[in-house]
């Protein structure tokens, strides 16, 4: 799964990275939590490439009592075409969730937090799935992480990781009028290890509340084995 993420490029390294059209509005985050609102690049009718504020947490667009149903921070991305809270958007609104890392427990005992990455340093685009939902008070934009098997890296700290699309997919993967499953799906295949980076971080990411620099530097003293 995916439950803490971090994103501290600047806006304009962003852009350029995802070629948008826009800056996202954002300040550097270093512990990322579901409920929290993180800009997301989705494709316009036009095909431009654009970021929006989007809260972690989706919630479906048909649904007419959003707290008679779980927000889900993550999708399996081998079952949200055929699952009713995300086939939709599975089709039609797939966005890219940037992060230059994300955190994950490892399984074994879930108390040492690691922290991935990609060696290369460029952020990485996590795929997501994104709803509009219309309330009293205005539309809320919200998304879900979509997830995949773990890569051999992965799978010594947990089963499942997020899906990370490759670069040279962002078109297809944000193209709405790309509706075929097959298509889609080999798009979440997992990223390869040799491109990534894990390492033990402190157990202050533990505490939602902490959000700072120090959280992404590496603890020597633990390690993979």
């Amino acid at each position: 799964m995916c439950g803490r993420f971090a994103l501290y490029r600047s806006p304009l390294g962003l852009k350029e990275h995802f070629a948008s059209t826009n800056e996202p509005d954002l300040k550097p985050r270093f512990n990322i939590v579901p409920t929290q609102t993180v800009p997301v690049a989705h494709a316009e009718d036009a095909g431009n490439r654009v970021f929006t504020s989007a809260r972690w947490g989706l919630i479906p667009s048909w649904t007419k009592d959003p707290e008679s149903l779980q927000h889900p921070i993550n999708a399996r991305s081998e079952t949200a075409a055929i699952k009713p809270m995300f086939r939709h958007a599975f089709r039609k609104s797939r966005i890219l969730v940037p992060g230059d890392a994300f955190y994950e427990w490892m399984q074994k005992d879930g108390k040492q937090p690691y922290l991935i990455h990609l060696k290369d340093g460029k952020p990485m685009g996590m795929g997501g799935l994104m709803e509009h939902w219309n309330s009293p008070e205005g539309e809320i934009t919200t998304f879900t992480i979509l997830t995949t098997d773990a890569n051999p890296l992965m799978a010594k700290i947990h089963d499942r990781m997020p899906v990370i699309i490759r670069p040279e997919d962002y078109d297809t993967w944000l193209d709405p009028q790309v509706g075929d499953i097959t298509t889609i799906q080999h798009l979440t295949r997992p990223y390869p290890e040799r491109f990534m980076e894990a390492y033990p971080v402190s157990r202050r990411v533990n505490n939602p509340k902490n959000d700072s620099p120090d959280l992404v530097e590496h603890e020597k003293s633990n390690g993979l084995a």
